[in-house]
């Protein structure tokens, strides 16, 4: 069975993902060229490619060793 997601593998993928879609939405609406997400709807497209980053961030921040936690 897999290991529990920590909070902060949580938090930084939900992070990663709002801030890619405004960035990629603002991005959109100051160059108005969608060449590169023509074939998606203009509403849709920054959330489809706000993912990647969001899948990158979950699977790196799952997969790094963290540093243990000591008990005072």
């Amino acid at each position: 069975m897999a290991d529990p997601v920590e909070k902060k593998v949580t938090a930084a993928t939900a992070a990663t993902f709002v801030g890619s879609t405004a960035l990629l939405a603002a991005l959109e609406a100051v160059r108005d060229n969608s060449e590169l997400v023509g074939w998606l709807p203009p509403g849709l497209a920054p959330f489809v490619l706000a993912l990647a980053p969001t899948a990158i961030t979950f699977v790196s921040g799952w997969a790094a060793k963290h540093s243990p936690r000591t008990h005072a």
